[in-house]
């Protein structure tokens, strides 16, 4: 703010002019663009989300220590109970389990 607290113009020139704050409002774009990405993306994905049904799996408080599970959901307008379980039988899984949300 020295241009405003000590107000000496020399050559001509104004004491605020646009290309003062050129850097500092390209700088802000580039922030703001990007918190706007993270929570745009975080509200799109409905993240956080604190309750799945999956947790109440007892097979998935092993996935952190020694294993890994696939999760599928049925949202998908492609999905087929069927075939699904066909696929994962056919890939040798070694547990299938179905969990279903429950409609409060």
């Amino acid at each position: 703010m020295n241009v405003v607290d000590y107000p000496i113009i020399i050559g001509g020139k104004p004491a605020w002019s646009i290309p003062s704050v050129a850097p500092v409002a390209f700088e802000l774009t580039i922030l703001f663009s990007a918190f706007g990405a993270v929570f745009g993306m975080f509200g799109l994905n409905k993240l956080p989300r604190h309750h799945h049904p999956i947790f109440a799996s007892e097979r998935f408080e092993r996935a952190s220590d020694d294993r890994f599970f696939v999760s599928i959901e049925v949202d998908d307008p492609k999905y087929d109970e069927k075939k699904t379980r066909k696929l994962l039988e056919e890939a040798h899984a070694t547990h299938i389990e179905v969990v279903e949300e429950e409609v409060v």
